[in-house]
């Protein structure tokens, strides 16, 4: 999901910068001193799951965990995110430095967006739970893509057959995203219902 740098135009990287700076403040603004430890910890998570990539044609397919980061961090996500982001780019080269904002929002917005989709199923016991915990995975990664797939668009008409290969390349991510977050929010209301109780304030 990483926008390589020299790829997108300088409005839509405008753009991008604007929202993730918007999203990012929103973020900070929530934060409090008992939150720190797991903003930190699903932002190593993101790090290290992001650096995984399996090249098909000129995707490069690796697991996102924006779903479950919005599960669990709400509009912590962005912020969350943007560290991972950041760190990729300077230590890594994936990403750049100048496709940070469109890159943070791509994969940010989506995790903020099911968590509040689907807040609503999360706090209802047995099955409901079960298929928000499962969709908040797999949504995200489908707006991720669609988001990229926007940012390659708006940039130029060229990009149309990369776009529609992002967002069929990342259909078996989606499922397994899903499955992902539903076994970690299943896991972790038995053993640490604590971690969850953003779902419920």
């Amino acid at each position: 999901m990483h926008i390589s740098e020299g790829v997108l135009s300088p409005a839509v990287l405008a753009g991008g910068a604007g929202l993730a700076v918007v999203g990012t403040a929103i973020g900070l603004k929530k934060i409090d001193y008992d939150a720190i430890p797991r903003v930190a910890l699903l932002s190593a998570a993101f790090f290290v799951a992001s650096l995984i990539h399996v090249p098909v044609g000129p995707v490069g397919l690796h697991l996102v965990l924006n779903g479950l980061m919005g599960l669990f961090l709400g509009w912590l996500a962005f912020p969350a995110i943007l560290i991972g982001l950041f760190l990729q780019a300077l230590l890594f080269q994936f990403g750049g430095l100048t496709v940070l904002g469109v890159n943070t929002v791509t994969m940010a917005a989506p995790a903020v967006a099911g968590f509040y989709a689907y807040r609503g199923l999360l706090r209802r016991p047995g099955l409901p739970a079960l298929v928000g915990a499962f969709a908040c995975g797999a949504s995200a990664i489908l707006l991720s893509g669609l988001l990229v797939a926007v940012a390659l668009i708006t940039t130029g008409e060229g990009f149309w057959k990369v776009a529609q290969l992002v967002l069929l390349a990342h259909i078996p991510v989606m499922v397994i995203e899903g499955l992902i977050t539903l076994f970690v929010f299943l896991f972790l209301k038995k053993v640490k219902p604590e971690m969850l109780e953003g779902i419920y304030a």
